[in-house]
């Protein structure tokens, strides 16, 4: 009990656990060293020389998790956010650390302006019947 007759504050749930600010896990930083632009839906990929992400003492436990995470398969910014429970914005952070540190790399979307006109999609599957 505090001086005042109240039980003390916990700054944690007793189911959850202790409680981390996101801000916390990026050390305050909002991007990340390389302003590396990441959509929700960029697919981020483990690099093969990334073998055991745990050996690096400089990684958080959240940047091995992604490491882990997309060792097996490509997975989306938001696809993490949810497998981690984090906000996007820390996530970004994250990955984008991960890019600098050469442990992964992210394959972005093509933009809709640039994918080809349905038209010429079709004049190539006719051509490709008319063979």
């Amino acid at each position: 009990m505090s001086a005042d007759g109240r039980e003390g504050s916990n700054w944690f749930d007793d189911d959850a656990g202790p409680v981390v600010r996101p801000y916390a896990m990026t050390r305050g930083r909002t991007t990340s060293a390389a302003q590396h632009r990441l959509d929700v839906i960029a697919l981020v990929v483990t690099e093969p020389h990334a073998d055991d992400p745990e050996a690096d003492q400089t990684l958080a436990p959240e940047h091995v998790d992604i490491v882990e995470l997309c060792r097996h398969a490509p997975q989306s910014v938001a696809e993490l956010a949810a497998e981690l429970d984090l906000p996007i914005g820390v996530v970004r952070v994250l990955v984008g650390d991960l890019v600098d540190a050469e442990l992964v790399h992210v394959t972005r979307p093509v933009p809709p302006a640039e994918l080809p006109d349905e038209s010429i999609l079709r004049d190539v599957i006719n051509g490709l019947r008319a063979l």
